[in-house]
């Protein structure tokens, strides 16, 4: 598989081994508004900001729970697998900044930027949890974000969590 976007959607080829070229199989690809999908590596929730466990625990609280519905985890450990499902089927990639890593893990301009492009495109939405992905100024080649991307009414329930953990110091 090849996904590519130009700034304007995103299209899926498939590779045909015969013919030696990639074909367009995937015209429109589009990322559902809401997800029942989360990815993220629980190893590191000791060290989770309020708002990230606020999400995760109301997630795994499942249809008892505030949401009253039943989300599956899905982590692969790659963030080009795990994106690539979420552009097939929906759901959401996490990799917060936390206590122990208070930029982020990820890469801003090779990792979480293109990831982002490529979501927002496939009308997703992306944050570092205060702001857009897109629009962090970098100001190091090898800076690194906190991530959180996919459906957009998941990821903005996230940022939101972010904003009233704030609020209430």
């Amino acid at each position: 598989m090849l996904v590519l976007t130009v700034g304007n959607g995103v299209v899926g080829f498939t590779l045909d081994r015969e013919l030696g070229s990639f074909v367009l199989t995937q015209p429109d690809i589009r990322i559902p508004a809401d997800t029942q999908e989360f990815a993220i590596n629980t190893s590191n929730m000791r060290n989770w900001t309020p708002a990230v466990k606020r999400y995760i625990d109301e997630c795994l609280a499942g249809k008892t729970g505030v949401r009253e519905k039943d989300f599956n985890m899905r982590w692969v450990a790659s963030m080009v697998a795990d994106v690539y499902r979420i552009l097939c089927r929906g759901g959401i990639f996490m990799y917060p900044r936390d206590a122990k890593h208070k930029e982020g893990r990820l890469r801003l301009m090779y990792e979480a930027n293109p990831m982002s492009f490529l979501i927002e495109q496939a009308g997703g939405a992306a944050t570092d949890g205060d702001q857009r992905i897109l629009d962090i100024k970098p100001h190091a080649l090898h800076q690194r974000a906190g991530v959180i991307l996919g459906s957009k009414n998941e990821v903005e329930r996230v940022r939101r969590y972010f904003d009233e953990a704030k609020a209430a110091g």
